[in-house]
């Protein structure tokens, strides 16, 4: 993070941070990472401040309290459970070896709880299982004391105590800051190439995987070692991924910060204190370094920022961001690789149940009414945004919610304000200097606010998050240019399609620039997560929804009458209607004709739902504009779906041509 320039001996500032990196020669690399256009829907713009300074500044709404802080006192440290001192000493040799630095013959003296028992703790022995070798370094010499599990109570007071930025909001919820990262950095994710990966992963244009050589990785993994075994101490999460007990993934994160902690163990499935004991050694581990930058002038690096998984070695590493998202979303694409080859389908998807046990799957990019409408009191909620299709049913991947709190309000969204209280993590928010209230509306830090809190707190959630097999699979659009109709009925292959081709559009005046509807695609509707090719995830759910007899289904949250500033949006009440047919199974039986070009099946009449906006061309007055509105449409799907037309599935490559059929035919 720059800061405002370079202060001389006289108090004058000399010249700019700007004006000193553009003196600096061009950083290259011998192996440069390419430039990837593919749709992210947490992204966030540069934060308006310059120091860290001016960041907490932005977090509070008047200047700071003038009440002195009382300083001193112990740590108070813990665990989730009990533990017997065999578990404890298991416990410490298995994070000695995760924390074994490359250039060390041992790994670091670990000490699990209060730092003032560290007298009493005999050094847990180690043997290195990497090479090089090498003499023991003065970080070998070192305590390191292993916060493990903590409770959101003790993280809570971790956090206060001795991070800046965190405070306790009126609600109970933890506030705190990620620093000048406020969203993804998904430029700066790599993935180790090596002769396994390069055979299995989607690799070339339109791929979100950037690639890295192993070299590298461990050089990566060598600084963030080391930054954390420099600190005195350390956050250690043993948690799981996959409510299904068959197929569950053990986890492992290290990171710096109790915010951190807290995030995952809010994220992730919380272990029993049995479960805990008996953990062993995980199957992923994340180094979370992310207060410590990269190497710049490392091969593969193009900024300060790094995040980098290695899937032979089932590790990820975190450079230069404290944006919490990225532990998430790494492990989201680690089960997108993982679960396919046990056969297992991963979905970017809402998911949530009916009392009669039918299952319904969501999905949409953001601003498509995702979350709003896998939302229903009515039904069980499973999940509202990771999960899995096994053959077994379907399972949430998380333990928790990662809500947006941009504007958000008690009356629009009532479980999600109810949510943010004690253990509830609240990134990048405002809230007032004395009532500690939170001001949703505030964007000073960024508009990418956040909360993150267990899925328990969702009052109509389903625990265990698993359920049946779906019967509904719904894909969310918002149309701004109003041609798509409220809702269409999908076979097989249109399913396939339009999920690939993950379609939503951005409306005028979202961005500078944008003068009419923009057109966005994300493969599978999470084009940034996936590691495989995007027709090996259609063919799976194809394959899943046709085992299991589930109807697809397209339903536009978008326009209606017109493009964006000429029609109207469809109203949502009008959407519920069609979701509850779509639930209760009435739309099954209904009557269907098929559009012009995109050759979609609607039905004639949905109970509640005016039948003049069903077909769309009837709502539009100007027939001529809505026939050349939607060519402009099919002809963006076309040239969407060029990337993914080489690609062959089966040895005759008839699923694809199957596919591609059923594209917009003109």
């Amino acid at each position: 993070m720059a800061g405002n320039g370079i202060e001389n001996t006289d108090g004058d500032f000399s010249f700019s941070a700007a004006a000193a990196r553009d003196a600096l020669p061009r950083i290259t690399t011998e192996k440069g990472a390419k430039s990837v256009d593919v749709c992210h829907d947490d992204t966030a713009s540069r934060v308006n401040f310059q120091t860290i300074d001016e960041l907490h500044s932005l977090q509070k709404k008047r200047s700071a309290p003038t009440t002195p802080r009382k300083e001193g006192g112990g740590l108070v440290m813990g665990t989730s459970g009990p533990t017997t001192p065999s578990s404890r000493d298991t416990m410490l040799q298995s994070v000695s070896a995760s924390l074994a630095s490359l250039t060390r013959e041992t790994g670091p003296k670990l000490i699990k709880g209060d730092p003032t028992s560290a007298a009493k703790v005999a050094h847990v022995p180690h043997t290195p299982t990497s090479v090089p070798a090498a003499d023991v370094s003065d970080s070998g010499l070192k305590f390191t004391h292993i916060l493990h599990n903590l409770s959101p109570a003790e993280l809570y007071e971790q956090a206060i105590k001795y991070e800046k930025g965190s405070f306790i909001t009126s609600n109970g919820a933890l506030a705190t800051l990620s620093g000048a990262k406020t969203g993804r950095s998904p430029k700066d994710k790599r993935v180790v190439k090596d002769e396994t990966t390069a055979a299995e992963l989607w690799w070339g244009k339109g791929s979100p995987n950037i690639e890295m050589d192993e070299q590298t990785f461990l050089v990566n993994r060598e600084r963030a070692v080391d930054y954390l075994n420099s600190l005195d101490k350390v956050f250690v999460n043993d948690q799981f991924l996959n409510w299904d007990p068959e197929n569950r993934i053990k986890v492992r994160i290290v990171s710096a910060r109790a915010y951190h902690s807290l995030f995952m163990h809010n994220m992730c499935i919380r272990p029993t204190p049995q479960e805990l004991e008996n953990f062993g050694t995980p199957d992923f581990t994340i180094y979370n370094a992310g207060k410590f930058p990269c190497n710049r002038y490392t091969h593969y690096m193009t900024s300060s920022t790094s995040v980098d998984i290695n899937l032979g070695r089932r590790e990820m590493v975190i450079l230069g961001t404290q944006y919490a998202g990225e532990m998430k979303k790494g492990l989201f694409g680690v089960m997108h690789y993982l679960m396919p080859k046990r056969k297992i389908l991963s979905l970017h998807s809402g998911c949530n149940m009916g009392k009669e046990g039918d299952v319904a799957l969501f999905f949409g990019l953001s601003g498509t009414g995702k979350t709003t409408l896998s939302t229903d009191h009515n039904r069980y909620l499973i999940g509202d945004d990771e999960h899995c299709w096994s053959n077994a049913g379907v399972s949430n991947i998380e333990g928790g919610c990662y809500a947006k709190c941009i504007d958000l309000s008690r009356e629009k969204e009532p479980d999600i304000w109810n949510a943010i209280k004690f253990g509830t993590v609240l990134e990048n928010v405002v809230f007032d200097e004395h009532t500690r209230e939170v001001d949703y509306n505030d964007k000073s830090v960024t508009e990418n606010t956040r909360a993150a809190y267990p899925i328990e707190y969702i009052p109509n959630s389903k625990i265990p998050c698993v359920g049946p097999h779906p019967k509904n699979v719904i894909l969310l659009a918002c149309d701004a240019f109003g041609v798509l109709p409220p809702i269409s009925k999908l076979n097989l292959a249109q399913t396939m399609y339009h999920f690939i081709s993950g379609y939503t559009a951005l409306v005028a005046g979202t961005e500078e620039g944008v003068k009419e509807p923009r057109a966005t695609f994300s493969a599978c509707f999470g084009a940034a997560f996936i590691m495989l090719h995007p027709t090996k995830y259609a063919a799976m759910l194809a394959e899943k929804m046709q085992a299991q007899g589930a109807t697809g289904w397209l339903v536009n949250t978008g326009w209606s009458g017109g493009s964006y500033g000429s029609g109207s949006r469809i109203k949502l009440a009008y959407t519920r209607k069609i979701i509850d047919a779509i639930h209760s199974g009435s739309l099954l039986n209904a009557t269907y004709q098929k559009t012009e070009i995109f050759g979609l099946e609607i039905p004639n009449e949905v109970e509640g739902v005016p039948s003049e906006i069903l077909e769309p061309m009837n709502a539009w007055e100007d027939k001529e504009a809505y026939k050349d509105t939607l060519l402009k449409l099919a002809g963006l799907f076309r040239n969407n779906f060029e990337t993914f037309t080489s690609h062959k599935i089966g040895d005759d490559g008839k699923l694809t041509e199957e596919i591609l059929a059923a594209g917009p035919n003109f």
